[in-house]
């Protein structure tokens, strides 16, 4: 598989040079120029690398010449035996195989640092520093050098030397304590949320740092701890506990205190989200159902008064919206400026104008399954937007161009190393 026809991007989706824009955007992407070395593996890592390298960064995976990364043998669905989450994450990347336990393996990783602006790794604790490439050696070589580092409790404190995978974060973060049922056992979502979230954190966390690298001319180490990233989305349930003495619980559909907002019945069958809970919006919803009195009743009056009420008024929403067919519902809800929705499937999505207008799905040709969707790049931004431009790459793809032209090694040397296991 070549490096010209492992994917291309269509032309709408961003798959033009700065050159062919008339618009004063650059198709670049704002971290075009920067150099990205990614030894991380799974998601939490390769997440990071992959918003790095939708911005334009160049990413260089190192994998291990075994199998490479797991990521690649990965999901529930394998159509010919290929992963379909790998040309996801590791797109817009190169990949080279690189061994980090052997030293010619470890002296190529210092060699490629020299020359990069970032290091991305989710290895445990301390195995940096026992290869010899812990952030003081690296500083050493490359004092602009930023080094993100994802694990699932930090670089320190009294669990840092555990393993830690997202599912694990995502409850000592106190996510899957409030995730599901009341009357059931804690739940999860069905994506490795933890994992993502300590990756955007590591991407945030790694601008940041070169934006301050603008200004001190040093780079420095990004701590992304997994259960910290969950805990940032925890709102106010710490206060909640040591001050109100209250412990938030699992409430299903429902956020306590917040009403009407719910998924409501349809008479077609279909299953409708409401959420109306502000003043002004619920005060919109009570026109429609025809019952304006609503507004000024003790009952439903406030915020507050919703909230100590959300059964009764869960009840009487249920009961309009089960005598409505789902689309014309809707079209009431939307007209009266009511947030609401249906509760997507990927089906839905490949089908919804809105999707298709903002081409938030984009397809990229891949050589053996041939047209290949996937989500686009977000954030948006208007002058120097992201783009999808290749999908993940074949294991050790790019080793002659990176260990040959980047690092200057010919193909004796190249040899040599394969031969030792090296790469």
């Amino acid at each position: 598989m070549t490096d010209d026809t492992h994917g291309t991007i269509h032309e709408h989706a961003g798959g033009r040079t700065d050159d062919d824009r008339t618009d004063g955007r650059s198709s670049r992407g704002p971290l075009a120029g920067l150099r990205v070395i990614e030894t991380g593996s799974l998601i939490a890592g390769p997440f990071c690398g992959q918003l790095l390298g939708d911005f334009g960064a160049e990413v260089i995976k190192v994998e291990d010449p075994g199998s490479g990364d797991p990521m690649r043998q990965w999901g529930s669905h394998l159509p010919q035996g290929l992963s379909l989450s790998w040309p996801i994450i590791a797109r817009n990347k190169r990949s080279i195989t690189c061994n980090l336990r052997r030293p010619e393996g470890q002296e190529l990783l210092r060699r490629l640092l020299a020359s990069a602006d970032v290091l991305v790794e989710n290895f445990r604790p301390g195995t940096l520093e026992r290869w010899g490439l812990g952030p003081a050696e690296l500083a050493e070589l490359n004092p602009r050098l930023v080094v993100t580092r994802i694990t699932g409790y930090g670089q320190d404190g009294p669990y840092a030397k555990r393993a830690g995978f997202g599912s694990v974060g995502e409850a000592m973060g106190g996510l899957r304590y409030l995730t599901g049922e009341p009357d059931r056992a804690p739940s999860r979502t069905g994506i490795s949320l933890g994992d993502s979230l300590a990756g955007t954190f590591a991407a945030l966390g790694t601008v940041m740092a070169l934006f301050a690298r603008e200004h001190t001319g040093r780079g420095q180490v990004v701590d992304s701890a997994i259960y910290e990233a969950v805990l940032a989305l925890m709102e106010s349930v710490l206060p909640e506990w040591e001050l109100a003495k209250s412990r938030r619980e699992r409430t299903g559909s429902t956020l306590p205190g917040v009403a009407p907002s719910n998924v409501y019945p349809t008479l077609d069958g279909s299953a409708v989200l409401i959420a109306a809970n502000r003043d002004t919006v619920f005060n919109r919803l009570a026109e429609l159902m025809g019952h304006p009195e609503w507004q000024t009743d003790e009952r439903y009056g406030t915020h507050a008064a919703r909230g100590r009420n959300m059964a009764e008024l869960d009840e009487l929403v249920a009961a309009w919206t089960r005598e409505q067919d789902a689309e014309a519902l809707l079209d009431r809800l939307h007209e009266g400026g009511v947030p609401a929705g249906l509760i997507y499937t990927a089906e839905d999505m490949f089908t919804d104008p809105h999707f298709e207008a903002r081409e938030a799905i984009v397809r990229l040709m891949h050589d053996k399954l041939g047209s290949f969707p996937m989500q686009n790049v977000a954030p948006r931004l208007s002058r120097t937007p992201g783009a999808v431009r290749e999908l993940g790459p074949e294991l050790g793809q790019h080793n002659d161009v990176v260990y040959g032209e980047l690092l200057g090694l010919d193909a004796r040397e190249r040899a040599r190393l394969a031969e030792l296991g090296a790469i």
